[in-house]
């Protein structure tokens, strides 16, 4: 009898890599990956923990998964929260994040009707030679180092990430080189922070860049995000790195305040003032840079006035993408813990709405700048409505166009005739 496994991913893009190791892993044993949860035997959430709404919606989920179903949980949820997933969901098998070939064993086993809970504290890595189901066919998520350096009192994923082991830059070479031979035109570089990537190896991101930078071939990379205090040591270097014409210009800086007090409180080593003389300095060599960050609103000890300090931010740097998050005490956490300058589950809502209404306001006028633009985009994924797709151009802005043909991987010229507040609308182009 052959077994269908059917993956489902949440969260991150290094927990999508994770994901797609896990698919292929399976499929090299002999497993058949089902299409859907209704026609598998055995399901996988592959879950993530880093804010309290997307550990609702996994438990949810869990709770409706179909009832006839085996059910095993990966990634960073089991070992954050493992006590609530017991308590509210049914499961039969438990493995943190990125087990690579183990997760082979571990469905065996639970198939064969074993409850198997594999939560030990790993430090050595998947190689990145171990087979890969992509979700995209065109884009490949390269993860270039597990953990970090950083010591966030909001963070939970340390606790099942661990701290900072990279990949060689060989590895990372040749896992691109091979991704590119096998169609993957795209290319994500991630990690929970790309910015400590290869500070345990003796070299760094700007290193690395340089040499994926090197590599024959009609290809896009985009660097995924960067903690800003592991930036200014190598960032006239980067910046040299950027200039590479296969590298979006885009750059994903998370502020999380605007207030010197509550980056302190939350870590964060450095100033509203030092994030927005990076931001100045890539913007100063790439005025087209398309720039994301992340605000946390209602962090305790967050006064009215530090709110107002992280708007008044967000004003002068206009960035073209803020994701705000309210703030939820997660498990083990310091801030978890915090006492003074809690601030009120009402307030926090009403402070992320209007962060949110900023946000929305300074990309709306952000994209209008593009409005007119003519030029090469390369489409890398389908659209939400049928007949459309999304094609990304050298600033990473997602631009919709609408096509009754197959027009993934394709490089095309385009003309961006509307903006919205989260994507731009072309025309196609006679190439």
């Amino acid at each position: 009898m052959v077994w269908q496994v059917f993956v489902k991913n949440f969260g991150c893009s290094s927990n999508m890599a994770d994901g797609e190791v896990l698919a292929g892993c399976l499929a090299e044993a002999g497993f058949q990956l089902a299409a859907s949860e209704t026609t598998a035997d055995l399901l996988i959430y592959n879950t993530c923990a880093v804010k309290g709404p997307t550990e609702n919606r996994i438990i949810d989920a869990l709770k409706h998964a179909p009832k006839d179903k085996k059910i095993v949980v990966s990634g960073c949820l089991p070992k954050i929260s493992f006590e609530r997933l017991c308590r509210e969901a049914r499961f039969d098998g438990a493995v943190g994040p990125a087990v690579g070939k183990k997760i082979v064993d571990v469905v065996t086993r639970v198939l064969a009707g074993e409850k198997v809970f594999d939560l030990a504290k790993v430090n050595e890595m998947p190689p990145l030679t171990l087979p890969r189901q992509r979700v995209n066919p065109v884009v490949s998520v390269v993860p270039i180092n597990y953990g970090c350096l950083g010591s966030c009192t909001y963070c939970c994923v340390i606790f099942a990430r661990g701290h900072l082991r990279s990949y060689s830059i060989k590895e990372v070479v040749e896992r691109m080189r091979s991704d590119y031979a096998a169609g993957a035109k795209e290319f994500w570089v991630t990690s929970q922070d790309t910015a400590c990537y290869g500070r345990d190896l003796g070299t760094d991101l700007a290193e690395l860049l340089q040499a994926l930078g090197g590599l024959e071939g009609d290809f896009r990379v985009r660097v995924g995000m960067m903690t800003p205090n592991m930036v200014t040591d190598m960032q006239n270097k980067l910046i040299e790195a950027f200039k590479n014409p296969n590298f979006f210009k885009f750059l994903h800086l998370p502020v999380q305040s605007g207030d010197d007090t509550v980056l302190q409180y939350m870590r964060r080593f450095y100033t509203a003032a030092e994030f927005k003389g990076i931001v100045d300095t890539f913007r100063s060599a790439y005025p087209d840079l398309t720039l994301a960050t992340d605000v946390i609103v209602g962090f305790p000890g967050e006064t009215a006035e530090a709110f107002e300090n992280t708007l008044k931010l967000l004003e002068e740097v206009k960035p073209d993408v803020v994701n705000v998050s309210k703030f939820f005490a997660r498990p083990k956490t310091v801030a978890a813990r915090m006492k003074e300058g809690v601030v009120e589950r009402e307030e926090i809502k009403r402070r992320s709405t209007v962060a949110a209404e900023l946000a929305k306001r300074l990309s709306a006028e952000r994209n209008l700048r593009w409005v007119g633009w003519t030029g090469e985009v390369f489409v890398d994924e389908k659209g939400k409505v049928e007949g459309s797709w999304v094609g990304r151009n050298f600033a990473y802005k997602p631009i919709v166009i609408k096509s009754q043909d197959n027009l993934l991987g394709k490089t095309l010229r385009v003309k961006v005739v509307e903006a919205s507040a989260t994507y731009l609308k072309g025309t196609l182009l006679e190439s």
